[in-house]
């Protein structure tokens, strides 16, 4: 896991070994272990190295063969039975890292080489040969790549702050981006962001820069969400045993290759919900002992528990983990605010942002890998609305992106067009672009139901710009890496398959539910799914009312005029009524004043 880094020109420019060094100061956290820079003419590299795999010197990045530059943010868990594969094939290897696999493989194969990796990954690769910059981000999206075309180039970075380090980046907010964020729950969908100037690259894309700055994208990766009879080579499952006994192995298969592809020791994010307990039971039957386990709680509020200990504490007990845990003050937390939104590299209203980055700096201490739980809800169907959303979408015409959107839409979307509308200024106006996008999305090929249509939009689009970047950029704020086994591309295609009663049967996640029975506390299993507890910013009173209200109010903010300042002072006046709450109960005066503390922090550089 590191940060990287890069510019290239196509106008007689040459790249600036200031604007790199200028970027990975912005990726220090990143990648604390190590730091290169290579310059040739117009293209130049930068790379900040967390050292995982290969300790040595020689995983150094920017890292070379013959004609081929690379540097490589990410893991690629199979790259064992790749370097074997290639040796066989007559390449020698000077490392045992795997970004030296990667480099082989594109010798080998091209870009088709991204086909082959197993893991989650951002790289770009200079290609000498060709005059051409490469470069690739996972099929899940759960490694970050960003970029910014600029006047007679391009510059990308593991993230945005790295980008507003530099010179001629347009800051201006995107339209496109505005509506996604407050409609979408902040969500923006790659390629946009909230800023005009800076893009992302799509999940389970590469992308080629070519020296007449023309730049050409390819898919290389499509999630299927049907019925197949035939599931990696073997007829499909036909009951419920066999789709568990399938989504057994695949789950066990994903947390061995995060476990083995590592020189340090790997531990676990535990919550004391089912997914991260199931992570522990997973490695217990592969024969791990001792595994390192941490939790975080927060302090009680009037209205519910800070903690889930007494849950995390059963798998500690059954398991004999050598477990911390930690507690925090709900005084500490609104202090600490300013630095979980510094470390965002776009603006995430998800509040357990803060609880992972405080969890961060505290497990960072002790390890450099954990394995999280984070997706197996979106994989597997553990959310409330999925079923509304099922029977809303029993009888419509799977191809209309009119009738998908109507019945996804009143269970997810922050606001309607409408609304979005009037609380926006005109200069900002645009058409339902989110709309035109979610039925764009859900309608495309290869999906059986409507529920395969949601669950497979929700796994390939909306958790890549919510949990899984959320978990990236507060866990990497601290050099540490996350694994999410649940998002296994092979584990996800088999989830994928699995027909919809299994997923939406007891609640949901009714798969996992069997899997983990008698290996996971029932108390665990049985109990009703709840957010993670964070009373202190779940409650809008208090200093954390009072704080939004100044970001809102702020001159900067006047000054933008994102805001229609009449709506806003209805949402000050009625911070708790039902219309201040979106359809998943979000704030929506949060998702306001963290947009605006976001742009203050990164784009104005005033608080």
């Amino acid at each position: 896991m590191c940060g990287i880094c890069g510019e290239i020109y196509w106008d007689n420019k040459f790249a600036s070994k200031q604007n790199l060094s200028s970027m990975l100061q912005e990726m220090v956290q990143r990648g604390p272990d190590d730091e290169g820079i290579w310059l040739n003419e117009h293209i130049g590299l930068g790379h900040r190295r967390l050292a995982i795999i290969d300790l040595s010197s020689a995983g150094h990045q920017p890292m070379q063969d013959g004609s081929f530059t690379l540097v490589f943010n990410g893991c690629i868990y199979n790259y064992e039975a790749l370097k074997l594969e290639l040796e066989e094939i007559g390449h020698s290897f000077q490392s045992h890292s795997d970004t030296e696999v990667i480099l082989k493989a594109y010798r080998q194969w091209g870009m088709e080489c991204v086909s082959r990796f197993e893991g989650m990954f951002a790289f770009a690769i200079w290609d000498d040969e060709q005059q051409q910059l490469l470069m690739a981000r996972d099929r899940m999206g759960i490694k970050p790549l960003y970029y910014a075309p600029i006047e007679g180039g391009v510059r990308f970075a593991s993230n945005t702050q790295a980008l507003l380090q530099t010179e001629g980046i347009d800051t201006s907010i995107d339209p496109v981006g505005l509506h996604h964020q407050l409609t979408l729950h902040a969500v923006i969908p790659a390629p946009n962001t909230i800023l005009k100037g800076i893009k992302k690259l799509e999940p389970g894309h590469w992308l080629i820069v070519n020296p007449d700055g023309q730049m050409y994208k390819k898919r290389f990766w499509h999630l299927e969400a049907k019925r197949p009879k035939v599931l990696n080579g073997q007829p499909a499952p036909t009951n419920e045993k066999e789709w568990v006994d399938a989504v057994h192995v695949s789950l066990k298969e994903a947390v061995h290759k995060r476990l083995t592809a590592s020189d340090v020791p790997v531990g676990v994010l535990l919550s004391g919900g089912l997914d991260s307990s199931l992570v522990v039971a997973m490695l217990a039957e592969a024969g791990v002992e001792n595994i390192k386990t941490f939790s975080i709680g927060f302090e009680d509020a009037p209205e519910e528990k800070g903690n889930e200990f007494e849950f995390s504490d059963l798998v500690v007990e059954r398991y004999q983990t050598d477990h911390k845990q930690y507690l925090i003050s709900n005084d500490d937390v609104l202090p600490r605010l300013h630095e979980a939104v510094e470390a965002m590299s776009e603006p995430m209203v998800g509040q357990d942002a803060v609880a992972f980055y405080l969890l961060s700096e505290q497990v960072a201490q002790d390890v450099k890998v954990v394995m999280s739980g984070q997706g197996a809800d979106e994989v597997f169907g553990g959310y409330f609305w999925y079923a509304k959303m099922a029977e809303a979408g029993k009888n419509i015409d799977l191809t209309s992106s009119k009738e998908a959107v109507s019945a996804f839409a009143p269970y997810y979307f922050d606001r309607s067009h409408q609304e979005w509308l009037s609380i926006i200024s005109p200069e900002y106006h645009i058409h339902d672009v989110t709309s035109d996008y979610v039925g764009d999305c859900l309608t495309d090929v290869g999906a059986d139901t409507f529920l395969d249509q949601v669950l497979r939009f929700d796994v390939t689009t909306l958790i890549v710009d919510d949990p899984v970047k959320r978990v990236d950029n507060m866990t990497m704020a601290w050099g540490l890496e996350a694994r999410v086994p649940f998002l296994d591309h092979k584990l996800v295609e088999v989830a994928m398959a699995a027909p919809d009663d299994l997923k939406l049967k007891n609640d949901g996640k009714h798969i996992l539910k069997e899997i983990a029975r008698g290996i996971v506390p029932d108390e665990i299993i049985d109990r009703p799914k709840v957010a993670f507890p964070m009373p202190a910013l779940k409650y809008v009173r208090g200093d954390f009312f009072e704080y939004m209200k100044k970001l809102l109010t702020s001159p900067q903010a006047k000054a933008r005029g994102i805001f229609n300042q009449d709506k806003l002072s209805d949402l000050l006046a009625n911070p708790d009524a039902p219309e201040a709450f979106t359809a998943i109960q979000g704030s929506k005066l949060w998702h306001a004043a963290l947009l605006e503390f976001w742009l203050q922090k990164h784009v104005d550089k005033t608080i």
